[in-house]
């Protein structure tokens, strides 16, 4: 039971607050550091540049200055294609406070070729139904006079109707996503889909 609460004599007859609405607003600063700084303006050229540690190791784009995986500076800048492959991808069928696309709208990810990383993105151009992993697409630019120092300077990615990359999968994956992506075209196997770390999803 809640406490009981005794209002003054003067608010006995006021209606009840239920709810209260508060505008918030944030205000910050964002330093890009050199390998932000480097991506956001090939970005201005209308290229897409990325980093890796050295001859042999994985492409990241956007860079952020170091490979994780081998723990050591990425100073050698790659210019990556501005075509792609969908690894991944999302419907939107929610509008949310701010937003101006029209739903249904698909973000996905996008491994860019020449990349190891893929980058967040959306797709239009094709309805949202038709986007699957493995599709081919390429990058809209706004046009020149709207080019700035931001992803967003692309406006979207559209497919470029080149064949299914069948062989797509996330990097990191031992195995495809059953959409396409199967390793040989073959299904993972009852033990493979299982979480490894819960071993749930499985009945071997």
């Amino acid at each position: 039971m809640p406490p009981e609460v005794s209002l003054p004599e003067s608010l006995r007859d006021v209606e009840p607050v239920k709810s209260v609405r508060t505008p918030a607003q944030l205000d910050y600063e964002f330093t890009a550091g050199d390998a932000t700084t480097r991506f956001l303006r090939g970005l201005t050229q209308k290229k897409i540049i990325g980093q890796r540690a050295n001859a042999d190791s994985r492409v990241y784009v956007p860079p952020r200055g170091a490979d994780p995986e081998l723990g050591q500076a990425t100073p050698i800048e790659v210019e990556v294609a501005q075509v792609g492959t969908v690894t991944s991808f999302c419907v939107v069928n929610v509008q949310f406070y701010g937003s101006v696309m029209e739903i249904p709208y698909v973000s996905a990810l996008i491994l860019l070729d020449g990349a190891d990383l893929s980058i967040m993105h959306l797709i239009q151009e094709v309805p949202a139904d038709e986007v699957h992993i493995g599709m081919r697409v390429e990058a809209v630019w706004r046009d020149d006079a709207d080019i700035e120092p931001t992803l967003e300077s692309i406006k979207w990615f559209k497919p470029n109707g080149e064949p299914d990359d069948t062989s797509v999968r996330i990097p990191g994956e031992d195995h495809g996503t059953g959409l396409g992506s199967w390793v040989g075209g073959v299904a993972p196997t009852e033990a493979l889909v299982r979480n490894p770390r819960t071993g749930q999803g499985g009945r071997a």
